[in-house]
């Protein structure tokens, strides 16, 4: 008997890719069960920004006729994908999330979106996110209040908002989003599902409107730690159009994850991340620690070198200073198209010093020695906090000029930002509910190029709690 739509919808990507594969299910049966949930789900979402449901049905009848005539599949043959829109193909907007850009259309297909065309993917749409990706609340004032899964009354984190809300909601089964500072990991914790941001120039920027040159990683959001290491295999990699890319050899990542980690040194630190932290989002993140111990890893406690407090200074700096100069033109010409928050960031950038800035990025290979020399020397990953607090609230996280709103966006991305001002990769992984109903999650930090060691964790904590198998309870009677 053939899986019933809920069936398919509740299926981790490499789950129905695999019974795509098997035969178990048709492209066109999954496609249609994606569709219906999509157009039943998303006004109350509003996770989308541009649908394309003809055409990726009729993508769905081709991966089928595929698989019929014995053709080679991909890894992802079939599995309906959408993603941040900020990805370029020819044919279709790319608007950023910017009243700027609504109508742009890319003249090239960015590289992430070819590779995973060629791993059999079929996108079906694009997703929502912050105006130019200058946020970390997920709040967007030129579209739908894209919305918290769990609770419609929180904010879903940014700024790849739609891409948490899409992956966690079952609309689709994983998403490409970007991370200048928590942008992947951030929605992903709010949300409960997983996220990885991976090494600078590890995937490539090709095709993907920039927010800041030297932050800037693209990243899979998807429902588990190995549909994130299938996603990630996939676009990874050099790409002869964009130069930051690297030619550091890609690893098996799925083919990994089963490989054991006995004696792996988990980090856990002392100061910095554990700094104004909240009691129940702390419990939580030590108790997991007690799952990578049963398997066999090392729980070391690290002290934090104090190089990180003024990294976590330095990187707004840097961010607003590039942020700003890719606005330049749009900002005489088009101001009025900005919101207000966003100008006054963009207006900010507009007047940091040259020299700040060139001793800002200077300074990165003194501070990754520290950081490095502090943490690797003892670990081979450091665990942490995503999120310092429970996922806040809409009014919480309302815009002022005044200090409670700076406050609030500071803290969101306190433990993420030092990560991108190094280039080091990241996963945030689901790790239980504070009392609040909200999802919690840890975040592993690796040496660069050590993604297939996240991936490797963050999959076994999975195979022994079913954090990132729930369902939201915001979407329990839709």
């Amino acid at each position: 008997m053939a899986p019933g739509a809920d069936e398919l919808n509740a299926l981790t990507l490499c789950g129905l890719a695999d019974a795509i594969r098997g035969g178990e299910v048709s492209a066109v049966e999954a496609m249609a069960a994606t569709l219906a949930r999509i157009e039943r789900l998303d006004p109350k979402l509003n996770a989308f920004i541009w649908r394309d449901g003809a055409g990726a049905m009729a993508r769905a009848e081709e991966a089928d006729a595929a698989r019929a005539r014995g053709d080679e599949l991909g890894p992802l043959h079939g599995v309906a994908l959408a993603h941040k829109d900020m990805f370029y193909r020819p044919g279709r907007p790319s608007s950023c999330g910017s009243r700027i850009r609504r109508e742009f259309h890319g003249l090239e297909t960015a590289t992430v979106l070819k590779r995973l065309d060629q791993a059999g993917a079929i996108e079906v749409g694009t997703l929502a996110m912050v105006e130019f990706a200058m946020g970390p609340h997920g709040y967007n004032g030129h579209l739908p209040r894209c919305r918290n899964t769990w609770d419609f009354e929180r904010i879903p984190c940014g700024s790849s908002s739609g891409s948490g809300t899409a992956v966690a909601g079952r609309l689709v089964y994983g998403a490409l989003g970007s991370d200048t500072g928590g942008s992947i990991r951030c929605p992903a914790a709010a949300n409960g599902v997983t996220g990885m941001s991976p090494t600078y120039g590890r995937v490539s920027r090709f095709g993907a409107m920039p927010m800041s040159f030297s932050l800037d990683v693209m990243g899979p959001l998807a429902r588990t730690a190995r549909d994130c290491a299938r996603l990630l295999g996939a676009i990874a990699g050099r790409d002869g159009k964009d130069a930051s890319s690297s030619r550091e050899r890609v690893p098996e990542y799925e083919g990994g994850l089963m490989r054991s980690i006995v004696g792996l040194r988990v980090g856990v630190p002392e100061g910095y991340f554990d700094e104004d932290l909240d009691a129940d989002v702390a419990s939580l993140v030590e108790e997991s620690l007690d799952v990578f111990r049963s398997r066999g890893a090392s729980i070391i406690r690290v002290e934090m070198p104090p190089v990180l407090h003024r990294v976590a200074e330095i990187h707004p700096l840097v961010m607003k200073a590039e942020g700003s100069a890719n606005h330049g033109a749009w900002k005489r010409s088009r101001a009025h198209d900005y919101s207000e928050e966003v100008g006054k960031r963009l207006e900010a950038g507009f007047f940091i010093p040259a020299t700040d800035y060139i001793n800002a990025l200077q300074y990165r290979g003194a501070a990754l020695r520290e950081f490095s020399d502090a943490v690797f020397s003892k670990a081979d990953v450091l665990h942490t906090p995503v999120l310092p607090m429970p996922t806040p609230s809409l009014e919480a996280t309302a815009y002022s000029d005044g200090p409670a709103y700076l406050e609030m966006v500071v803290a969101l991305t306190r433990n993420t930002k030092v990560v991108n001002y190094f280039g080091l990769p990241a996963i945030s992984v689901p790790c239980g509910f504070t009392p609040d109903g909200m999802p919690t999650s840890f975040q592993l930090i690796g040496r660069p190029f050590a993604e297939d060691v996240l991936l490797r964790l963050g999959h076994q904590y999975q195979l022994e709690t079913n954090w990132h198998e729930r369902m939201p309870s915001a979407l329990a009677d839709m």
